[in-house]
This record gives C-alpha cells, sequence and structure tokens, in this order.
C-alpha cells in the first residue's frame, strides 16, 4: 500500500514558477514509477510528468521544456517544478504511482494523493 500526499500549489502570476512535491509512505517507492497528472473542473485527468526508479522521464507536450519532474527516493518523495507558468495551467495536480512499468494513462494508476491547487493569474 503506498499513501501519497502533495504540496506546494498556490497562486502565481504568469511567467512565474512553484514546485510541487508529493511525499510518499511505503518501502517499495524506490521501485515505482511516479507520475504527475492535472485535472480542470469538469474535465478529465490529464496526464503531465512520470519519471521512473532509474530517473528517466516522459512528459506530455503541453508542458515539456516548462515542466521538470525528479525524485528524491532517500525521502520518499517526487518533485514537479513548474516554470514559465501560463493561465492554462491551472488546474489541480495530483501525484500517482504504481507497481510495474511506466505508463501515462490515468486508468494505469492506482495510488492517488488529493491532489494541489494551482493557479495563474494573468
Amino acid at each position: 500500500q503506498v499513501q501519497l500526499g502533495e504540496s506546494g500549489g498556490g497562486l502565481v502570476q504568469a511567467g512565474g514558477s512553484l514546485r510541487l512535491s508529493c511525499a510518499a509512505s511505503g518501502r517499495a517507492f524506490s521501485t515505482y514509477p511516479m507520475a504527475w497528472f492535472r485535472q480542470l473542473p469538469g474535465k478529465e485527468r490529464d496526464f503531465i510528468a512520470a519519471i521512473r526508479p532509474s530517473g528517466t522521464t516522459v512528459y506530455a507536450d503541453s508542458v515539456k521544456g516548462r515542466f521538470t519532474i525528479s525524485r528524491d527516493n532517500a525521502k520518499n518523495t517526487v518533485y514537479l517544478q513548474m516554470n514559465s507558468l501560463r493561465p492554462e495551467d491551472t488546474a489541480v495536480y495530483y501525484c500517482a504511482s504504481r507497481s510495474g512499468l511506466l505508463r501515462v494513462g490515468v486508468d494505469d494508476y492506482n495510488y492517488w494523493g488529493q491532489g494541489t491547487q494551482v493557479t495563474v493569474s494573468s
């Protein structure tokens, strides 16, 4: 069983930066791929970025070059550094985890945090 908890959301002006953190419980953290998704009200949850236990990463085209996912296995924490934020990045951001190989589909993940709100003003 893995429990996840996000932090670091907030209000930021367009062009600004935020760093989200996701703390995980469980000794298997270092062996699990980790991912970030985001969701707007009434919309589906969309994949943003994922990182393998090895540290290799995958990004959605919408955030490539602006967002960076990283992990610290010693701290059981995954991060999402978000730069050059845009109003369209406004959403609730979720971290997620699964056992097995890295996937990018929302239905592929069975462990989820509660989400953290990110609001980007124009």
